[in-house]
């Protein structure tokens, strides 16, 4: 199994944090795996899949340990940006890109960009179609004084109870989830929630994939269908935006559906060495 290293760089005077781990021989294309992560987690996210696969997962600005500064505003162009001076600093040419939940700002990238990225993973993400109302708790980030209030009240006992709606498994989210995610929400991540969603409403999310359609490499959409924020339709609605994407739908799976059932890793791992259309 690959190695995973944990790195740390500098893109304008901040710091970047990243996992890696070389694929294992035998991988297809010379792409390398590049897996974005959501809110309001990091690329600890990813650890079972660079595990087993190789790749790369940042900490996005703003999340995890990289920088968190109150210049930025949190847009997608802004992390469209990063991900193109992240591979710089990478010195990565070509990936394959994996994408959870607004790890889905990978999409921006690839459409600027589209001779850089072959094949394409999204799971459960941010819907970049038209149709899309933000869910409950996105409504109260979204909301100026309410979304502050709430983030002040973050607490592990509230995320407990609120993440229990987010999984098919009984009872919360796993104790080394809640772990990752409240060992690093701090006032910069929870600004960066807030500006992120509040420079989203449903017509900027249908404007960042007006050019999905473009994109011509292999894609496959892995949809939980029991995720409470993102209705399966909106899976759907992406497979149909990608030109016909692979769609595998999971009945028994939540928002963060390799969490409820291990074996998409192997789906995952298995559409990136080419194994599967």
């Amino acid at each position: 199994m690959p190695e995973v290293s944990d790195h740390t760089g500098e893109l304008d005077g901040l710091p970047v944090f990243w996992r890696s781990a070389d694929p294992p021989s035998g991988a297809a294309d010379g792409a390398v795996a590049l897996y974005l992560h959501g809110v309001p987690t990091n690329s600890d996210d990813w650890l079972p899949f660079l595990a087993r696969g190789g790749g790369l997962a940042p900490d996005l600005p703003g999340f995890g340990r990289s920088g968190k500064p109150g210049s930025l505003r949190y847009t997608i162009d802004e992390y469209d940006s990063f991900i193109e001076r992240f591979l710089e600093l990478a010195g990565v040419a070509q990936v394959n890109l994996v994408m959870h939940d607004w790890g889905g700002v990978g999409l921006a990238f690839a459409q600027r960009v589209p001779e850089r990225v072959g094949r394409i993973v999204l799971i459960n993400a941010v819907p970049f179609v038209p149709g899309y109302r933000w869910h409950r708790t996105a409504r109260i980030w979204r909301t100026p004084l309410l979304g502050e209030l709430s983030m002040g009240a973050t607490s592990r006992g509230l995320v407990r109870l609120l993440s229990r709606e987010s999984n098919a498994t009984p009872g919360p989210m796993p104790e080394p989830w809640l772990d990752s995610v409240l060992d690093h929400f701090d006032q910069g991540t929870q600004r960066a929630i807030l500006r992120l969603y509040r420079s989203s409403p449903p017509q900027v999310l249908e404007a960042a994939g007006t050019r999905l359609g473009t994109l011509t490499g292999p894609a496959m959409v892995v949809w939980g269908m029991q995720d409470p924020y993102l209705p399966a339709r909106f899976g759907r609605a992406y497979a149909q935006a990608l030109r016909g994407a692979e769609l595998v739908e999971l009945p028994d799976a939540g928002h963060w559906p390799w969490l409820d059932r291990g074996d998409v890793i192997d789906i995952v791992l298995g559409f990136l060495e080419g194994s599967r259309a």
